[in-house]
């Protein structure tokens, strides 16, 4: 299903899942509130996922429906909901102490970080895929 919406968009939230764990494995040795580390990061996490669906959404409507005026309003309001979103979830963490919020924004930078790495990541995944399906062939010759 979210190939339909954006080609890219597995291998891009694979990226940030893959980040994520990354971070949580090396991070969670440097710091002494080891659950707050954890929440913070995978909210940030989580919410960067979200964006990332959103926005590809976003623009899949915006191209389908580029002739209908209005179109472009609606665009923005999604924007701005979206980080309207984000700095009310990264307000509520901080208020109620459940997550460091810096480790929330290391967190959602794994959108950034992700959208670096994606034709990195596409290449490694079109290998494996490419290696994974000689080896199927392989396997009915015999």
């Amino acid at each position: 299903m979210l190939k339909r919406i954006n080609p890219v968009l597995p291998e891009l939230l694979s990226g940030i899942v893959l980040y994520g764990i990354v971070l949580q494995f090396t991070g969670i040795w440097f710091v002494s509130d080891k659950l707050q580390y954890s929440f913070g990061l995978w909210i940030g996490i989580l919410l960067a996922m979200g964006m990332a669906v959103n926005m590809a959404v976003v623009i899949l409507d915006s191209v389908d429906m580029m002739a209908v005026r209005g179109r472009a309003v609606r665009t923005g309001f999604w924007s701005v909901l979206r980080y309207v979103v984000v700095v009310g979830v990264f307000a509520a963490a901080w208020y109620f102490e459940l997550a460091n919020p810096l480790i929330m924004f290391l967190g959602l930078m794994g959108l950034k970080v992700s959208a670096y790495l994606q034709p990195m990541l596409h290449k490694i995944i079109a290998r494996m895929r490419k290696e994974d399906s000689a080896l199927s062939v392989d396997s009915h010759e015999q």
